[in-house]
């Protein structure tokens, strides 16, 4: 499994590095690149409606800042870069289970300027 899957997401004036993990859904991400899609937020969350139909791995409601993850119910791309409604302290927690299938590089709170119904580009760096 190749371990340097690096990618680029980028919003507006905003863009960050990602590295892919090792999950079926991460394989599913790199092929299917690049992704554009509409982003709403919600907390410090931002989520968008991809392509992909993928199942749960590892789900998992918690997740950390930077996380880059798959929420099957909303067929969604989503990064986390902070707490959520959902979030009981300062954790990030999705609306309910996702794969989580990357991790941005450096500080992923740069999203948090990134306004709902912006277009985001996911692509391999």
């Amino acid at each position: 499994m190749e371990t340097s899957r690096k990618v680029r997401v980028s919003a507006g004036i905003v863009a960050a590095y990602a590295t892919l993990n090792d999950t079926q859904a991460a394989t599913v991400v790199w092929d299917s690149l690049p992704l554009e899609f509409r982003v709403q937020s919600w907390g410090d969350e931002l989520y968008g409606t991809v392509p992909l139909d993928l199942k749960l791995e590892m789900p998992q409601e918690v997740v950390q800042v930077g996380d880059l993850a798959y929420w099957p119910p909303g067929h969604a791309f989503c990064v986390f870069f902070g707490a959520t409604p959902a979030s009981e302290r300062d954790e990030p927690r999705a609306a309910s289970a996702v794969t989580v299938f990357g991790h941005v590089e450096g500080d992923a709170t740069v999203f948090r300027s990134v306004k709902g119904g912006t277009k985001i580009r996911v692509e391999q760096a």
